[in-house]
């Protein structure tokens, strides 16, 4: 495998680590965090003029035709500066669910907006007995005339609160937990019936609880086809999997970064601790995790792009490798600081706090690890 970038991706990355540079020094990033939106609406029409928001669509909806290398690379930049912009629930897996399932009259009302960054997108699929089954959906649409009405709780919706359209999970037909009957629907997040109560998450992130109670939709909210939704979903997280990985990794690089830096300076028994052998044995351990994490972000990336087989196999074995290797980081680096590093001043444990909350999303360690158990390679999903 080539894994060398190309001169535009090159000229991306760059970019993404100079708005970072520029723009996230860690107090202000902490200021952000505590606004109500919880995210700058001024770096988000930055977003918009550099192009970032179309990077994923199709040129015939305004994008850049990109490919998830290229949000792999802005993720990771985004990774190190702990940024807060919605960029991936509204363009990730809102506007993945849009490439793949919208109908053209659909993206035409929705994607300019997200394009221009005046519309955001939450993916409202979670719901609370679901755990990680994408099919346990209790959530209901029943058939009403032209429409449908859905009754039903979505869980963790991220950037539930400032969505101006979520793109709902609902069942249609079936039974609770099977894999036929999941449908998907684009709903104005302003229809009567749904109540939204947004909180903040332990990162720094938001989130909401969203309730849809008699909520009425035209036929026209359907996302393609009645029923066939959790292959959508499946393709959507699994995608989402390798960009919230390669966010982890920017935020594991940047904490090695720091834990080496501090290293240097912070002095004990008359030395600096990073002449002690056992702390620089660590702080190798932690490059090595971060550097092997890393290698099965570019694989599952380049498998997920050519359209190889055992690509979602690549993807389960990435996001296990996550998990492990953001704990042993995030763990070590806390520890290498001591007690300075669980205080809300330093960005060592912001890091850290992401790095776990990144482990639970989409399935943690032991799911992925059953998952990659039963995929056999040469299929897409289990």
């Amino acid at each position: 495998m080539d894994f060398a970038f190309t001169e535009e991706q090159e000229l991306l990355r760059d970019s993404v680590q100079r708005f970072v540079r520029e723009n996230y020094p860690f107090d202000k990033r902490n200021k952000l965090a505590e606004t109500e939106a919880g995210f700058s609406s001024e770096n988000w029409a930055m977003f918009a003029e550099l192009g970032w928001l179309a990077l994923p669509f199709s040129e015939v909806d305004g994008g850049l035709d990109g490919t998830v290398i290229d949000t792999m690379i802005m993720m990771e930049e985004f990774g190190k500066g702990l940024t807060l912009e919605p960029y991936f629930p509204t363009v990730v897996l809102g506007g993945g669910a849009m490439r793949r399932a919208a109908s053209p009259a659909q993206r035409e009302a929705v994607l300019p907006g997200v394009i221009e960054g005046t519309t955001h997108l939450a993916l409202a699929y979670a719901e609370e007995q679901g755990r990680y089954n994408l099919a346990d959906v209790a959530t209901t649409a029943r058939a009403d005339g032209d429409g449908f009405v859905l009754n039903g709780r979505k869980s963790v919706v991220l950037n539930g609160t400032a969505a101006d359209w979520l793109i709902v999970s609902a069942r249609t037909a079936g039974k609770q937990g099977d894999a036929e009957g999941v449908s998907l629907f684009l709903i104005d997040s302003s229809t009567k019936g749904i109540d939204r109560r947004g909180y903040r998450t332990q990162d720094g992130g938001r989130a909401a609880e969203v309730t849809l109670e008699d909520v009425r939709v035209s036929g026209d909210a359907l996302m393609g086809e009645a029923g066939a939704g959790l292959a959508v979903l499946e393709a959507v997280i699994d995608e989402a999997i390798v960009a919230i990985a390669a966010e982890a990794v920017g935020a594991m690089t940047a904490l090695n970064a720091a834990t080496v830096e501090y290293s240097k300076t912070r002095v004990q028994f008359g030395t600096p601790i990073g002449k002690f052998q056992a702390l620089q044995h660590r702080m190798v351990e932690m490059f090595m995790e971060t550097e092997q994490t890393k290698s099965l972000l570019y694989r599952a990336a380049m498998s997920m792009d050519s359209g190889r087989p055992d690509a979602a196999r690549c993807v389960s074995a990435l996001k296990v490798q996550t998990g492990k290797a953001g704990r042993f980081v995030g763990q070590q680096a806390v520890q290498i600081h001591g007690g300075m590093g669980m205080t809300y001043e330093l960005n060592v444990g912001h890091y850290f706090k992401r790095l776990t909350m990144i482990n639970s999303l989409f399935g943690n360690i032991d799911y992925h690890m059953r998952r990659f158990a039963a995929l056999d390679g040469t299929t897409e999903a289990a």
